[in-house]
């Protein structure tokens, strides 16, 4: 059966000017995601992840390139004006950002910001969204939300505030939810919660959704499929088996090798070599090569990688990668 596409990020190049020089932020990204499936967006600090996700919902008011296509429904999101924007912005996409606390509006109370987001986007009146308000704290499994609706977000806990921003995001029905790290600053059964939350609401409204996070444990837990991001780059993809037994690109396994082990004591644990570069002035060639362990010279410093093939479903950007026994060619995407 073929899977439709519901988001498709096609050669995105986003950079921004500041004093010190043009940003290179994101060089050439490509991704997708099907419907109804979790695609866990990962990488260190300042790859892009979040630069990405703001340039799909178009909140990236500073940047001074933007080129490439951002595909919903096979429609253009980058062609759109901001009045068309607005209708698929919190209706279609929404977001739930890291930090509750800060998200939500302190003056306000759960419930009027609920039905702020439900009125304008719904179109119905105050008490059927007072209704459909109570209905979502419901869905996210918030114990009597008829008494929640009615509180401000200091009165809450962290993971009470976590599942009132869910909540707020699927109040509208969208069709793709973009979780940027929404289980940071948790401790791990409130995490394990929330985790459970967004593949409940997966499985029950068939919703897609974008999971930005530096955990790979939380990918391993609720993602379908892993999009590994360094540099500006997405630089490996595949299901979450193939990332996680078959990685082939050395900074995937550079990440996969960084995760404690739990089996053993050790007394240091595996880093990757080097730091992230300054995307001002990126390295040439393969932006990963000053830290690999696998660098070619003449080669990885030369041109950027093609986007290649392994399987179906598993691609990646690399001159000498770890491919699997008896494999000896890769086909260029």
């Amino acid at each position: 059966m073929i899977k439709l596409k519901l988001l498709e990020i096609r050669n995105l190049k986003v950079y921004f000017n500041t004093e010190e020089g043009i940003v290179k932020a994101l060089e050439d990204v490509n991704l997708e995601i099907d419907k109804g499936e979790i695609l866990g967006l990962v990488g260190e600090t300042g790859c892009g992840k979040s630069v990405t996700v703001l340039t799909v919902l178009r909140l990236l008011s500073n940047a001074s390139t933007i080129s490439g296509q951002v595909l919903f429904e096979g429609q253009d999101l980058l062609k759109l004006s901001e009045k068309e924007m607005l209708k698929i912005r919190g209706k279609e996409i929404t977001m739930i950002f890291q930090e509750p606390m800060t998200s939500l509006n302190p003056v306000f109370t759960v419930g009027q910001q609920l039905m702020d987001v439900i009125q304008l986007h719904m179109n119905l009146d105050k008490k059927r969204a007072l209704e459909r308000a109570i209905e979502v704290l419901k869905l996210v499994k918030l114990p009597d939300p008829d008494y929640i609706v009615n509180k401000y977000p200091h009165e809450l806990s962290g993971g009470m505030r976590q599942r009132v921003m869910i909540a707020m995001a699927i109040s509208c029905e969208p069709k793709l939810i973009i979780a940027d790290e929404p289980t940071t600053a948790l401790d791990v059964t409130i995490q394990a919660q929330i985790l459970g939350i967004l593949k409940h609401l997966k499985e029950q409204l068939g919703v897609s959704i974008l999971i930005i996070t530096h955990n790979l444990g939380v990918v391993a837990q609720i993602c379908d499929r892993v999009a590994v991001m360094y540099s500006g780059y997405v630089i490996e993809t595949g299901t979450v088996a193939e990332i996680f037994q078959h990685a082939v690109h050395p900074y995937t396994r550079g990440l996969l090798k960084a995760i404690p082990p739990i089996e053993e004591k050790v007394e240091r644990l595996n880093v990757i070599p080097g730091n992230v570069p300054n995307l001002i002035t990126p390295p040439s060639g393969c932006r990963f090569h000053p830290r690999c362990e696998r660098y070619k010279d003449g080669v990885c410093n030369a041109q950027a990688p093609s986007l290649r093939q392994l399987t179906e479903t598993h691609t990646y950007m690399c001159y000498n990668p770890y491919l699997p026994e008896g494999v000896v060619e890769e086909v260029n995407v």
